[in-house]
């Protein structure tokens, strides 16, 4: 089997070019430039040397085309195009056409190659909106509420209406959040994690935060990518919410951080309203059922257990004063 990855480079990326590796798939992967790119996740995983990454432009049709029939893949895992939230209210023509139109290309070139090729595309629970307490199943309405979350829905429903028009089979993972020590820094999660982690080592510095009232529903990224995995195996393509179940306050995230280095983090945690989105999302948890139905994947970590690894990994990794 040989699987194409797109944005194999980040987090889910490396994550899953491991998992495919080890299940004996040749492994081909993207970034927009292949030469220039840090390929450190892959390199931290000991699989660069294992897989093929080409250079490849998502939102340009002839470049995802010519890789694409280059290839010949048996799966593609879409999992580039802009990734941050917040980045998208300031950058928001780029996160449609990185994750619409980057969907959009991908569909349009396997219909018009005419190979049989399975084809995951990530979603995201930001689609969901606010859950309102209640944890989002498949068939809750979307209500995005950034420009990243109206192009990704945008991606879903493109991934539908090909499945349904052209006989593709084509699925949406819609993912919750999902964390590991692989994550960027400017994610608010490595972010706390690392700030903590550089307070305890050298005795003092603070952390300046958003909203930390907003509720989540956190997972191990390494567990997720197996569910992308799952969902191309099965004989009929379908949707699915990868979640926990279980929602957590960023506040009690970054009290279990500080904790974890034997800080209190009302010492060094100071707000700045100018971090706060425009819209935010209060609440968001999702029900992950029709994975352990269909698909028999069931998460065995949760929150706590993301926290320990991610503070662990950036205890060994802070250097010593």
């Amino acid at each position: 089997m040989k699987a194409l990855i797109c944005g194999i480079t980040g987090q889910d990326g490396s994550y899953l070019a491991k998992l495919l590796l080890g299940k004996g798939y040749e492994v081909i992967g993207t970034s927009r430039d292949a030469i220039g790119s840090s390929l450190f996740n892959l390199d931290r995983l000991g699989i660069k040397e294992n897989l093929i990454v080409s250079s490849m432009a998502i939102n340009d049709f002839r470049s995802v085309l010519r890789v694409i029939q280059k290839h010949a893949p048996d799966e593609i895992y879409n999992l580039a195009g802009q990734t941050s939230v917040g980045l998208s209210f300031e950058q928001p023509v780029e996160a449609m056409e990185s994750i619409a139109h980057g969907t959009l290309n991908i569909l349009e070139s396997i219909c018009f190659l005419g190979l049989p090729i399975r084809f995951y595309n990530a979603g995201s629970s930001e689609c969901f909106g606010d859950t309102d307490g209640d944890s989002a199943d498949e068939d809750k309405p979307f209500c995005p509420r950034s420009p990243y979350a109206v192009a990704k829905s945008s991606a879903h429903w493109l991934v539908q209406n090909y499945r349904e028009a052209y006989g593709l089979f084509a699925c949406t993972g819609i993912l919750f959040n999902h964390e590991s020590p692989l994550r960027p820094r400017r994610f608010v999660t490595q972010k706390i994690v690392h700030a903590a982690a550089h307070i305890a080592n050298v005795g003092i510095g603070s952390l300046e935060l958003g909203n930390i009232d907003i509720h989540r529903d956190w997972g191990w990224a390494p567990e997720y990518v197996e569910a992308m995995w799952l969902m191309l195996q099965q004989d009929q393509a379908a949707d699915f919410v990868i979640a926990t179940g279980r929602s957590c306050s960023l506040c009690y995230f970054v009290e279990r951080t500080f904790s974890w280095f034997g800080l209190n983090w009302k010492d060094h945690v100071q707000f700045n309203n100018e971090l706060r989105r425009p819209s935010e999302i209060t609440y968001s948890c999702g029900n992950p059922l029709r994975a352990l139905s269909r698909l028999g994947w069931r998460p065995h970590f949760d929150v706590d257990y993301v926290i320990d690894a991610m503070c662990s990994e950036a205890k060994k990794s802070t250097p010593n004063q």
